[in-house]
């Protein structure tokens, strides 16, 4: 057959960006977004004010060009929603920002990602403006303040008074009929994303148009979205974009209900309330709506997709009793969120509930539109076998994985290496039927006397202690062992205050389920374990920790 050439009508750029138009045609008069008691948008109306702000973003009083960052500093509200696709609709490069974050790390990233302008939610207003007082004068961004919620309490005159515009006015001066400006190719830069923050060194992820659309369809695909879902925001959408599905959920027609608050009961009373249908949530979400004094089972099930860190099996049976269906998904913000999930086979039905947990607490096998997943040695770089014991690093190649991290060719290459893979840093294994099990991060992994012990194995273990809500497990040196195994623990407590137990008791139970080089030779129990924003445990300051003890 003759060599037929790409033709302008049949290689159009791939981008997520032309969800919105089709959803502003076919689901108009649906509702798109939710928020408190008076905040209910229609995809019309949500396509019109994306539009009107990527209007005023090009226009001679902001001057925003292709190709600049546009950073966001919000939690999940309307505002924060339709900036995922008006900033990149402007031909701007859209940088979400964990609100959480200090303010010398946020000058650090405003400073690094030369930020143009800041789009901030009153309660960042202080943070932000200390951080940008740091900044030397022609680093400093544009600031903008959103203004969604100002019925549950007005912004002050003093707090807008640093803020040259509001969202609201930025809107009002934009153009509904604007073009919006469409990539040039499909691997022009969509996304800056900052790790989040489990390191003390985040890198910036940059992603293309090509990526974010490869991911977002593919997640669609994989957990089988129906046409119009009903969903609740209680993943952060600074957190990947929330695993693409802030652009998901506009190829659907979904309801996006927006909240500030991620608690079991605000949770549960938006999920009876609004009728949900999906959620994502990381594992500490779930151990929270699990632990929740005042739980019931759910009227209607509720999907509920979890990723961020190994959830145990213990984990997901107690969410699922309670109504919740959980899939679960593995991938890094590297990759744009998950593209490997655990593919549920119609023969596991019949398996006991804690079974069918364990079977799905397993990452997986890739999602349709990934290209490939493996686990190499290290030390041999081939593939491990498929036994489910094997160690290696997992590596991946898709896509979607990003072009680089921002200005550091050396990280780059030292995880997008010339073999052609990318290297996660993760540990896992793979299983006869070809599922992937992560088993830890590479710095994660405990050294005790030249065995490698999985933190995450001696989590999942002290998870399955009827006491335990937290657990997290980490190396702490020694002089005769090089390491060994150290758990940091939070329990549960009933009404009347019993739960409490002893280090021992803890030591004891793990003696009957672990190697007894595993079983943790120290437990630190605490009211609350160290979180990032996104419900990682933060695992690096519990190594400091451990550094000082006796």
């Amino acid at each position: 057959m003759e060599l037929l050439l790409p033709h302008p009508s049949n290689s159009t750029p791939l981008t997520v960006l032309g969800f919105l138009d089709r959803a502003a045609s076919v689901y108009g008069d649906c509702p798109s977004i939710l928020h408190t008691t008076n905040t209910v948008h229609t995809w019309s109306e949500t396509h019109n004010r994306c539009l009107r702000i990527a209007s005023a973003l090009t226009s001679s009083s902001l001057g925003i060009n292709r190709g600049q960052v546009v950073s966001v500093v919000g939690p999940n509200v309307p505002s924060v929603y339709e900036l995922q696709f008006a900033v990149p609709m402007s031909g701007a490069i859209l940088n979400n920002i964990n609100p959480r974050l200090d303010a010398h790390a946020l000058s650090v990233l405003l400073r690094h990602s030369e930020s143009k302008l800041v789009f901030v939610d009153p309660n960042s207003i202080s943070v932000v403006l200390e951080a940008v007082s740091f900044m030397r004068q022609h680093e400093k961004p544009h600031l903008v303040l959103l203004d969604d919620d100002q019925e549950d309490g007005s912004l002050s005159p003093s707090a807008a008074s640093d803020f040259l515009d509001t969202y609201q006015g930025v809107m009002e001066r934009g153009d509904s009929r604007f073009k919006w400006i469409r990539p040039q190719t499909e691997w022009q830069p969509m996304i800056l994303n900052y790790t989040s923050g489990t390191t003390s060194s985040p890198k910036g992820v940059v992603l293309s148009h090509r990526a974010i659309f490869m991911l977002t369809v593919s997640s669609l695909l994989d957990w089988h979205f129906p046409n119009r879902p009903v969903y609740l925001w209680t993943l952060p959408m600074f957190h990947a974009n929330g695993w693409g599905y802030t652009w998901g959920t506009a190829a659907v027609g979904a309801t996006n209900v927006c909240t500030r608050r991620v608690d079991a009961p605000t949770i549960y009373d938006l999920i009876d309330k609004h009728h949900v249908t999906h959620m994502c949530a990381a594992p500490m979400v779930l151990n929270m709506l699990t632990n929740y004094p005042s739980r019931k089972p759910l009227k209607n099930p509720v999907q509920v997709m979890t990723a961020g860190a190994p959830p145990p099996a213990a984990i997901i049976s107690r969410a699922e009793t309670l109504g919740f269906n959980v899939g679960h998904g593995y991938g890094l913000t590297e990759t744009g969120g998950p593209v490997v999930s655990c593919a549920w086979k119609a023969e596991w039905d019949h398996l006991d509930p804690l079974e069918r947990a364990r079977l799905k607490s397993r990452q997986g096998v890739r999602t349709i539109g990934f290209a490939e997943v493996d686990v190499r040695d290290p030390r041999t770089g081939k593939s491990v076998e498929h036994d489910g014991v094997s160690v290696g690093e997992i590596v991946l190649k898709g896509g979607s994985v990003m072009l680089g991290y921002y200005k550091d060719p050396e990280g780059t290459a030292a995880c997008m290496r010339e073999d052609g893979w990318f290297y996660s840093g993760d540990v896992g294994v793979i299983h006869e039927d070809g599922y992937l099990e992560v088993k830890d991060r590479s710095k994660d992994v405990i050294i005790c006397g030249g065995e490698n012990i999985s933190s995450a194995e001696v989590e999942t273990v002290l998870y399955t202690n009827p006491v335990v809500k937290e657990a997290a497990v980490v190396a702490k040196p020694d002089k005769m062992w090089g390491e060994t195994p150290c758990a940091f623990v939070s329990l549960k407590y009933d009404s009347n205050g019993n739960g409490l137990v002893t280090e021992r008791e803890i030591r004891e139970f793990c003696k009957t389920r672990l190697p007894k080089y595993m079983v943790p030779r120290k437990v630190i129990f605490q009211e609350e374990l160290p979180k990032t924003s996104t419900g990682k445990i933060q695992k690096f300051l519990l190594r400091q920790m451990a550094k000082s003890l006796p």
